[in-house]
């Protein structure tokens, strides 16, 4: 008889992945600029770190928000007493018409189908339950966040099928794929319930087309079983043209409220983590048009409530619609700026990055520096410049691209100081690289590496080494 069950013991977690990798050892080595001077920066984390004095500065004019008091009056006891599980009104009145803004208030919420939930992890993970059985697939374009592999899968027993995207047409999502990827999943007899897509892209930077999501919108109308959930979580990111068009918004140019055949079938995903740099707050929600999604999501948003101090605080400060317009167009303002600074810096070492016009990060293309076309020459450069370079980014494996040589770089959790020093340290690098390619000066890194357990090399997908073997 086992001790622990299962799931306690078992290696499905997802954090046996070179993406969590990256963080172990940021978090053994973190650089500080007067502590650590040498240390890893951490260009891994996907974190909004850019627009903290806005929020700092209401905080302090408003002094009864977070001191928990209304008209002057302490509401502590309020707050701090039994909440039941449908979150405040005031609050999710305020997350609706904070979300109608960032889509420039071209869709409508009903707070009555929003179930708050701690994050997007929770969200995501709560639809999972609510769509499908142990088993059953979601499909889901490539690449994607490697957090889907754990917040899907580990605790529901659902499958993830990719949806091989490719770099020939900026990894847009094509018909082909989408019905190759299904086929795929007939083949290992697996059930389809749907597909999921992060609108703009994690870790591709990007929003999807009208003709993307057109694309997606038809194929689950013509699979009467299939669900299509958008995470929006990066809907307020979007720092350049085109705009973000939200899934809600191609549903209501489409389809009349007499359609329920669609419209139950559609989620949307989004949270105040990115958009608002909030992630330690642990705000997130689900919206759906399915009454019996939301009742169910509901009763399960009991294991992962938010606070209602944290509700409180937040419900006032997204009613302020003036500072929620400033502060909208200032990030993305201050988020444009950042991300030309990465692109100018790579592009001074030869390094050329998708074009991207959302999200907190780049998608680059270090192609050009492997050794060989495969996965296997991905992880030792990648290994190179989290060891030597001492930057943490995310290799295009953990995030299961279908081509090697692929990065995604963060750029919004540090200080322009500290982006700039980065791009030295990789510019150093590229440029020892040009000047001793092929010389074996590799095999002198070879033995401080030996430590690394040997599932830094376990590939993300699971058709990574079979790709590599038929390109030999």
């Amino acid at each position: 008889m086992r001790l622990l069950s299962t799931k306690a013991t078992c290696n499905s977690h997802g954090q046996d992945s070179s993406y969590f990798l990256g963080w172990q050892e940021y978090e053994k080595n973190p650089y500080d600029e007067i502590l650590n001077p040498k240390g890893i920066i951490q260009m891994g984390l996907a974190e909004n770190q850019l627009s903290f004095d806005l929020l700092e500065s209401w905080l302090a004019k408003n002094p009864d928000v977070s001191g928990f008091k209304r008209d002057g009056k302490s509401i502590l006891r309020e707050l701090a007493l039994f909440q039941d599980y449908h979150g405040l009104s005031s609050f999710k009145e305020a997350m609706v018409d904070f979300m109608a803004e960032i889509r420039g208030n071209r869709v409508t919420f009903d707070p009555d189908h929003m179930v708050l939930t701690a994050g997007s992890t929770s969200a995501n993970e709560t639809l999972m339950f609510c769509l499908a059985e142990k088993g059953d697939a979601f499909l889901l374009p490539t690449p994607y966040y490697p957090g889907f592999d754990r917040d899907l899968k580990w605790r529901t027993g659902v499958e993830i099928v990719p949806i091989h995207c490719s770099s020939d047409n900026n990894f847009q999502i094509t018909e082909s794929a989408l019905e190759q990827a299904y086929e795929e999943a007939q083949n290992l007899n697996l059930n389809v319930k749907g597909i999921l897509v992060t609108n703009p892209s994690n870790p591709l930077g990007t929003t999807l087309s009208l003709e993307e999501l057109n694309l997606l919108v038809d194929f689950i109308s013509g699979h009467k079983n299939m669900h299509l959930i958008s995470d929006e979580i990066y809907s307020g990111t979007v720092f350049n043209s085109p705009g973000f068009v939200s899934v809600m918004e191609v549903l209501n140019n489409r389809f009349s409220d007499a359609d329920e055949a669609i419209w139950d079938r559609v989620h949307v995903v989004y949270s105040l983590s990115k958009d608002l740099g909030l992630p330690g707050f642990r705000v997130g929600c689900i919206y759906s048009e399915n009454d019996t999604v939301v009742a169910a999501a509901t009763k399960m948003s009991s294991f992962g409530l938010v606070s209602s101090q944290t509700q409180y605080l937040l419900s006032a400060m997204l009613e302020d619609k003036k500072f929620t317009r400033k502060y909208l167009v200032e990030n993305q303002k201050r988020l444009r700026r950042r991300q030309k600074m990465l692109v100018s810096g790579l592009e001074k070492s030869g390094i050329k990055c998708l074009e991207s016009n959302a999200g907190l990060f780049c998608w680059v293309d270090m192609r050009h520096l492997l050794k060989s076309n495969t996965f296997e020459a991905e992880m030792d450069l990648w290994k190179r410049i989290v060891y030597d370079v001492k930057l943490n980014i995310s290799p295009g494996s953990s995030c299961h691209c279908s081509e090697p040589g692929w990065f995604r770089v963060c750029f919004a959790n540090m200080s322009e100081q500290t982006l700039k020093l980065a791009m030295k340290r990789l510019k150093s690098f590229v440029a020892e690289l040009s000047s001793s390619s092929d010389n074996g000066d590799n095999k002198a890194h070879q033995s401080k590496r030996k430590s690394l357990t040997k599932w830094v090399f376990r590939l993300s997908s699971r058709d990574h080494r079979q790709r590599d073997q038929e390109e030999r």
